[in-house]
């Protein structure tokens, strides 16, 4: 499975965004997507996932209300809406298929990852 992340840019605090992860190849694989992220000095973690097949959500306590993960009807694209965007926000975003059920809140979890989008925003 190959991912190509694309969306991100600078934006002021309280503004929006939308991330794209558009997979190709196996993708009948996929059973889940996520969305982390990784701040300079920092280790990445969890922003969003949703299961490809029923649409369930999961999302971190920093993000909660604020971001909306969702994927197309073809299960190939997943997008991150982003809104009220805080400067804490500002990281590089991953996307990330996993092939099974688990934890989606885990790195662990993935086994394909995007090249990243870079988010800043700015207070």
């Amino acid at each position: 499975v190959q991912l190509q992340a694309s969306g991100g840019g600078l934006v002021q605090a309280g503004g929006s965004l939308r991330l794209s992860c558009a997979a190709s190849g196996r993708t009948y694989n996929t059973y889940g997507m996520g969305w982390f992220r990784q701040a300079a000095g920092r280790e990445r973690e969890f922003v969003a996932a949703i299961t490809l097949s029923s649409g369930t959500t999961y999302y971190a306590d920093s993000v909660k209300g604020r971001f909306t993960i969702s994927r197309d009807n073809a299960q190939t694209t997943v997008l991150l809406q982003m809104n009220s965007l805080k400067p804490e926000d500002t990281a590089v975003y991953y996307c990330a298929a996993r092939p099974y059920s688990g934890n989606p809140e885990r790195l662990i979890a993935y086994d394909f990852w995007g090249q990243g989008t870079l988010v800043t925003v700015s207070s």
